[in-house]
């Protein structure tokens, strides 16, 4: 499968590199530092003006890799430093979740006009013409832009005939819809963990690569290995991931070959969220006992509103997230299962770190560490053994891994069940539209409402841990919504919801 970036190859190689150490080595912390050597064999750099320079990067995505944070740049520290913490078979992290590898950060412009080499000298002159601040001229027969007197209001860009001004923007700090990215005192990319919500779109924008997230892949497969009774719940968005070709059945085949136990479909999570939604919307949001309700699905959403919007933050509902709820129902039958989280989001990895969710959720992995894991073991999913899959989940809640799935979902079930209940809904995707939606609901624009957010543009399918573009993705979630025998939950899991939410 053709990957998306040189990026993304570089990200698999060491998640592959990582995961093989935990599967296979029998001295790790000598095979962890060989990692970078391997990215980089010989005297020839491929990516980077030097081979030092990306054998440093590799060193710092195997720390990530491990869950570990980057090493001090002013003194040695070796790769595996702090390893006897993170060398356990349970979750590990230190926070931050997300770091900027500074050895990788290109220092990108932030918000700056200049003239390239379209400028033609015209009579014209009219970007001279509509700058307000003069900071436009004619050097060397070309049009140049003082920095110093610019004020960035792009005036200039919007006169030129030619289109000779470009406006370069740091990539990940336009991505970024809550504004959680500035510059450090060396003009290299910093993120504020007071405001980021850990969205990850930062990641996928950043074309240096210089941006990360910590992994659990190296504890997971060592809990694999301990023998434990390792499971994994998969997102709906996980369809079409890996080829066009590879079903859900040669997905769990390969997730058995990996070593887990047994394999279960998250979307009938999200099939218990969707009813329990129904009934309070119905119960809640229309007779008037509260003006609004927020899905709270997506956790990047959930955090901005608490960290943004404290005042509203009561409206995010507290029904379970398909994760939750897929996690503690497997317990309910499994009590001593380790419940492992695959799908598309950063986000989750934080979610369930949450001390009401830990003892639940045991790792979380994303569709991209995935890859990494079924590289390590030569895993072809094309090649391998079909397996019967035993479909339980709805196309409603499989619906979810798109932006307006979910509200689109208790929509259906309340005109379902609720047929003469008026239902009103809005959606929002990418985080700068979620603020201006929840700007909305708290001027009391939204009142009578059930409120989607999602922190990524398209949806779930858009999660940075994603292995193909979300309007491929996003067909391919339609298809099989479409698909689904079952169109919608039945009424009764909201008791199956209640049950959850007990459980301690």
């Amino acid at each position: 499968m053709k990957s998306q970036s040189v990026v993304t190859d570089l990200r698999r190689k060491v998640f592959c590199a990582v995961a093989r150490v935990a599967y296979e080595s029998v001295n790790p912390e000598h095979d962890l530092e060989e990692i970078p050597y391997l990215i980089t064999p010989d005297e020839v750099p491929r990516y980077r003006e030097s081979i030092y320079r990306e054998r440093q990067i590799a060193a710092e995505r195997v720390r990530l890799a491990m869950g570990l944070s980057l090493r001090p740049e002013n003194r040695p520290v070796h790769v595996t430093s702090g390893m006897d913490k993170s060398d356990v078979a349970e979750k590990y992290y230190e926070p931050p979740l997300i770091q900027v590898i500074p050895s990788a950060c290109d220092k990108c412009p932030d918000n700056e006009y200049v003239v390239t080499d379209q400028c033609r000298n015209c009579v014209s002159h009219s970007c001279i013409k509509a700058c307000p601040k003069g900071a436009v001229s004619i050097v060397n027969g070309k049009s140049f832009i003082d920095q110093t007197k610019c004020v960035k209001c792009g005036k200039c860009k919007a006169a030129c005939p030619y289109d000779a001004i470009a406006h370069h923007k740091r990539p990940c700090a336009a991505a970024c819809g809550v504004k959680a990215i500035t510059s450090d005192e060396y003009g290299r990319a910093h993120i504020n963990n007071d405001i980021c919500v850990a969205c990850g779109q930062c990641m996928s924008e950043c074309p240096f690569g210089a941006i990360a997230d910590k992994s659990q892949i190296y504890q997971l497969v060592k809990a694999i290995k301990n023998g434990d009774e390792v499971v994994a719940a998969v997102a709906p968005a996980i369809v079409g991931q890996f080829g066009a070709n590879v079903t859900p059945g040669k997905i769990k085949s390969a997730l058995l070959t990996l070593g887990f136990k047994d394999v279960f479909e998250v979307a009938v999570g999200a099939d218990v969220g969707c009813i329990a939604e129904a009934h309070h919307y119905v119960n809640e949001v229309t007779t008037g006992k509260i003006p609004f309700l927020f899905t709270s699905c997506c956790p990047a959403w959930a955090v901005l509103v608490k960290k943004q919007f404290p005042d509203l933050a009561e409206r995010v509902s507290e029904e379970l997230t398909p994760m939750v709820a897929t996690a503690r129902s497997v317990k309910v039958n499994h009590p001593n299962a380790r419940v492992v989280f695959i799908g598309p989001c950063a986000a989750k990895k934080l979610e369930a770190s949450r001390r009401t969710v830990r003892s639940f959720v045991d790792f979380v992995i994303t569709f991209e560490e995935l890859a990494g894991m079924f590289d390590a073991k030569n895993i072809n999913l094309e090649e391998i053994e079909e397996l019967p899959v035993d479909i339980k989940a709805t196309g409603a809640g499989r619906g979810y891994a798109v932006a307006g799935g979910v509200a689109g979902a208790i929509e259906k079930c309340i005109k379902e069940y609720y047929p003469e209940t008026e239902v009103k809904i809005q959606h929002a995707e990418g985080l700068s539209n979620c603020k201006k939606i929840l700007m909305l609901a708290k001027a009391g624009k939204l009142n009578g409402y059930m409120i989607e957010g999602m922190g990524c543009p398209g949806g779930c399918v858009a999660g940075v841990g994603t292995l193909i573009p979300p309007e491929r993705a996003k067909a391919a979630v339609d298809a099989i919504v479409n698909d689904s025998e079952k169109k919608l939950p039945d009424r009764d899991l909201e008791n199956l919801a209640q049950q959850l939410s007990g459980m301690n």
